[in-house]
């Protein structure tokens, strides 16, 4: 199920026995995890205390966790126990099949068969694997983590977010702290952040704080406050570059000076703009929609103001002149990593190629 689905259940039905959360994304589990804890413990800090256990299976075994789950307490009614790491009671390695690993694994499985069939009353278990995604390398990893606690049977699967529903994350978190934040702002945070939910909530009251609300939040206040945000001064040379824009490139080349940007990284920002913008011209994309559903077919998550930065580039460009612009871009980067050139005429070259 997914994190909505949780909340409602539990405000319809009252926490179930015991819960697997799956999955990284970090701010809807803080989420749920805040409202089971209120649901099970209700709002005193002392039962609050009293009642919540946490074990790391890297630390005690998944049998010790369920054996204090089956304990009753003294001085709690109710009580949750949390059960993190839960990844690390899995076998090592597919080779100790046959090992005394994997027969302690089949023993601690046996346990948690046990204890759901007899789970103790006014006890609520969670155990959460977060350590792997739901794409790529860790799909696989976190197969083996479902299979190994497929007794578990409700599930809540934390999935990250996408641009677009970060986006609208951001936008109601805003809204809600009475931050003044614009439409470029908000593109520009979320690309600071890297669209994750939980960084996206943390700078938004940052910058909630520095604001006080009596103000709208502007780019420098971005740049000067959240973790990254100065690859975004990147971006915007990308952007400049992409509309072919030389007056405006050189103003943003000086910033990059200044705040000692190490230009190497701002030139791979670039390479990896145009040779997007060059693959979506050969495959006759017109607009930022069909390049962002484009690249997220490849693999390649883009970010609706990146998509749009990429239309800008095709639009600027003809094919012909993206193809040399990337070679243009390689040699500017092989002329800074050569012996110890003067970065900002490298750059300064580049860019007058790339605007000519």
């Amino acid at each position: 199920m997914s994190p909505d689905q949780f909340l409602t259940s539990l405000q319809k039905n009252g926490p179930a026995p015991v819960y697997l959360f799956l999955g990284p994304e970090a701010y809807q589990r803080e989420r749920c995890r805040r409202e089971l804890i209120r649901a099970v413990l209700g709002d005193d800090p002392e039962d609050r205390e009293n009642g919540f256990a946490r074990h790391d299976l890297g630390e005690v075994t998944l049998a010790a966790a369920l054996d204090d789950a089956r304990a009753m307490s003294l001085f709690a009614s109710r009580r949750l126990v949390w059960i993190s790491g839960a990844e690390a009671a899995l076998p090592r390695t597919r080779a100790s099949a046959a090992s005394d690993d994997d027969g302690a694994a089949g023993d601690e499985t046996s346990q948690l068969a046990a204890y759901l069939s007899a789970a103790t009353p006014g006890v609520v278990v969670v155990v959460e694997a977060s350590r792997y995604g739901f794409d790529g390398d860790d799909k696989a990893k976190l197969e083996r983590v479902q299979k190994f606690y497929g007794a578990i049977p409700t599930q809540v699967e934390f999935r990250p977010y996408t641009p677009e529903s970060a986006r609208a994350l951001a936008q109601g978190l805003a809204t809600q702290s009475g931050l003044m934040l614009g439409l470029a702002e908000l593109a520009l945070l979320i690309e600071a952040t890297g669209a994750e939910a939980a960084r996206l909530a943390v700078e938004i009251e940052k910058l909630r704080l520095l604001t006080g609300g009596t103000r709208k939040v502007t780019a420098e206040d971005i740049a000067s406050l959240v973790a990254n945000a100065q690859q975004t001064t990147i971006f915007a040379l990308v952007a400049a570059l992409g509309r072919g824009d030389r007056l405006r490139a050189f103003e943003i080349l000086d910033t990059l000076s200044r705040e000692d940007e190490y230009m190497p990284l701002a030139l791979t920002f670039l390479a990896t703009q145009f040779r997007m913008a060059l693959v979506a011209r050969e495959a006759g994309l017109r607009n930022a929609q069909q390049i962002q559903a484009h690249f997220s077919k490849l693999g390649a998550r883009v970010w609706p103001e990146r998509a749009r930065q990429i239309e800008q580039t095709v639009n600027a460009f003809s094919q012909d002149k993206l193809e040399r612009a990337v070679g243009k871009l390689f040699e500017a980067d092989r002329d800074l990593r050569d012996a110890r050139p003067d970065d900002r005429i490298v750059m300064e070259e580049m860019i007058l190629a790339l605007t000519a």
